[in-house]
């Protein structure tokens, strides 16, 4: 199974007890996430964030509704919380968010390994759309991010 990385890093101008109160509230992602994805959360709101809670949505990827169901692997308040997919589009789905204080803002850390189906033919949808378009979402979570700050102020 071939096996890709995304790594970002962004520089929050809040206080890490801010930053990770909003990443730890499920119903924050909708507004993390790209129109396009036409992204919504089936599970109940509020969802107690904690090691072992599921989380079902619903979203389109080039226009095909799925399913997406993701379990919080491991949930380390106020330094890190790592999601894994256990039914979706992709192979396999574990993403990382780590949070440094850096004074009175956060450093903030994203790491996503993931893989897709079909072998070779996920090779080639990766390097034709799939990269592009995981790229694109962790642009639109940084500008995302930059306007949740922006309406704070």
């Amino acid at each position: 199974m071939k096996t890709y990385r995304i790594s970002t890093e962004t520089l929050i101008d809040a206080p890490i007890n801010t930053v990770f109160d909003f990443f730890s509230k499920a119903e924050n992602l909708e507004q993390l996430t790209p129109k396009t994805l036409k992204f919504k959360i089936l599970t109940p709101l509020p969802i107690e964030m904690k090691m072992g809670a599921l989380i079902d949505y619903k979203i389109s990827i080039r226009g095909i509704p799925m399913r997406w169901k993701t379990e919080i692997a491991i949930w380390e308040p106020g330094k890190r919380f790592v999601d894994r997919q256990l039914k979706g589009p992709y192979k396999q789905w574990i993403h990382e968010h780590r949070f440094v204080p850096e004074g009175t803002k956060t450093r903030m850390f994203d790491n996503v390994d993931y893989a897709l189906p079909f072998g070779p033919l996920g090779q080639i949808v990766h390097t034709l759309f799939v990269k592009r378009e995981v790229e694109g979402i962790f642009r639109f979570r940084e500008q995302a991010i930059t306007q949740w700050l922006a309406s704070r102020h």
